[in-house]
């Protein structure tokens, strides 16, 4: 076999090794799931008519404040899912495993990308979810194109692989699983600090940099625009340049800390 046959046959192993453990220990990833979810009923119906009537400036309309919501919620749960795979990955440094998967004739660069595969597509299983949560009370999308609908779904899939990248990077310098559980807390607090709940501009003055300038917000943006037809602007290509840099980033510092531990 060609080196990427075998590279291709370790790695679908790995993928398969990841969703098994995910399937037969769903705690950690419902967990993670009900974050999203419990968020989205929270401002729904408790936050729903005082945020739709500061935002829109008039009278209060849950249904309005749905549609702005559900873009955020939907990365907000990106950012959640991929806390589970650095705290997966954490436990497979710790525990041995990959200390005897280098003893083995196997594609060392397999082990990474059955996480990242495996990491993605529960993302994309969870913001299905979530999805079908918000559809369920009241979120619609009438006048997006089939095309709109499938950057909408390339965005997410971006997004997903850029952050999960990252989230593998921080579980490998983690000593234990609670450490990169810790580690990997910025991919929920960063949504927070974005414009999933309220516009920008409607922040303090000196709050709205730390908003503006991070991943979460351009991809929240377009994501709204791609549903919603509201303005996109520069953050298409933002949200597109920080899933690029991000992945990248995250696929050197992972492959370069994975390598470096002790054969």
């Amino acid at each position: 076999m060609s080196s990427l046959s075998l590279a291709l046959r370790d790695s679908s192993t790995m993928l398969r090794r990841n969703l098994l453990h995910a399937r037969r220990y769903p705690s950690l990833t419902l967990n993670l799931l009900l974050t999203p979810i419990m968020m989205l009923l929270l401002f729904v119906y408790v936050f729903g008519d005082v945020m739709s009537a500061g935002i829109g400036g008039g009278g209060a309309d849950r249904s309005a404040y749905i549609a702005y919501l559900v873009p955020g919620i939907l990365l907000m749960t990106i950012g959640g899912t991929v806390v589970g795979t650095a705290v997966s990955v954490s436990n497979d440094m710790t525990e041995g495993i990959i200390a005897r998967f280098r003893t083995m004739a196997i594609h060392r660069g397999s082990v990474l990308v059955g996480h990242v595969v495996g990491s993605v597509l529960q993302s994309i299983a969870s913001v299905v979810l979530v999805g079908a949560v918000a559809v369920a009370i009241g979120f619609r999308s009438t006048d997006a194109t089939p095309l709109e609908w499938l950057a909408a779904f390339g965005l997410l899939v971006l997004f997903a692989t850029a952050l999960t990248w990252i989230a593998v990077g921080m579980g490998l310098i983690s000593p234990n699983a609670e450490a990169a559980s810790n580690n990997a807390l910025p991919m929920i607090l960063l949504p927070l600090l974005s414009s999933a709940f309220v516009p920008i501009d409607s922040m303090p003055g000196w709050f709205q940099p730390i908003a503006e300038y991070q991943p979460f917000t351009p991809a929240i943006e377009t994501l709204r625009g791609l549903l919603l037809g509201t303005k996109i602007g520069n953050n298409g290509w933002l949200a597109v340049a920080w899933c690029l840099g991000l992945a990248v980033l995250g696929y050197f510092w992972s492959t370069a800390k994975f390598n470096s531990d002790p054969k």
